[in-house]
């Protein structure tokens, strides 16, 4: 696409340990666990590629130099373009973009090393601006696989919805556009958590927004979640974008 954006760097956070994929990440990196061929890291990279996206910030911690690797050796990617900053083994997510603060342009996206999704980044950014928001999220609604059973305080069952009946309840998607000022809300002398304490801070500035995504958005949690993925791979995934 390469369509000319007002942003365009991502921050992508892939240091975390990824305990409930440990049949997958004893050996490697959460967001280099594959899916289909390449790592699911490669596929969110392609995603913020086809739009126009040219410079990565990888933030990195447990088994970061497989991450490192990865990337010596991938041509998809331009090398000069993909910066890989250790930011600690256990550090914890608002931590880790402190740690790299020096770098960060004034206006940024920002990510997880573990979702998929066919979000129009485009639309994301120009809602982002258009509301003067210092803080965007994706609201998504996660892929439910199964039906939702409504019940009383008794356990009593009053009703059993079907897939297609459930009601659109918003979730963070991970997909963020930030302005560098929020950076002011990360503590630096402790080890902090950006979902909690600075969120909460930056919702009281009234400059935080929720941008709503109805299309496909799905975690790889767990195995199971890997597995869907791999399914979803071989059939037209909805969120390969890009055509190569």
């Amino acid at each position: 696409m390469n369509k000319k954006l007002n942003i365009d760097t991502v921050v992508i956070l892939a240091g975390g340990l990824g305990t409930r994929l440990s049949e997958e990440t004893q050996k490697k990196p959460k967001p280099m666990v594959k899916v289909g061929s390449k790592p699911i890291l490669w596929h969110i990279l392609k995603h913020y590629q086809f739009y126009g996206f040219k410079n990565f910030i990888i933030c990195t911690g447990y088994k970061g130099y497989v991450i490192k690797n990865f990337f010596l050796k991938e041509k998809s990617f331009s090398a000069e373009n993909i910066v890989i900053v250790n930011t600690g083994l256990k550090s914890l997510t608002g931590t880790r973009l402190k740690k790299i603060e020096k770098i960060l342009p004034n206006e940024f996206c920002l990510t997880y090393g573990d979702a998929v999704s066919d979000l129009k980044i485009n639309k994301l950014i120009n809602f982002h601006f258009k509301k003067k928001s210092i803080f965007t999220i994706t609201g998504v609604v996660p892929v439910s696989k199964y039906g939702a059973i409504k019940f009383n305080n008794q356990n009593k069952i009053l009703n059993f919805m079907e897939k297609k009946d459930l009601k659109l309840n918003y979730v963070s998607g991970g997909y963020f556009v930030l302005n560098k000022s929020i950076l002011k809300f990360i503590n630096k002398n402790n080890d902090e958590m950006l979902e909690n304490a600075p969120m909460k801070k930056i919702v009281k500035t009234n400059k935080m927004y929720v941008f709503k995504h109805k299309g496909f958005w799905q975690c790889m949690d767990t195995l199971r979640d890997k597995m869907y993925l791999d399914k979803l791979w071989k059939n037209k995934p909805k969120w390969k974008i890009w055509k190569k």
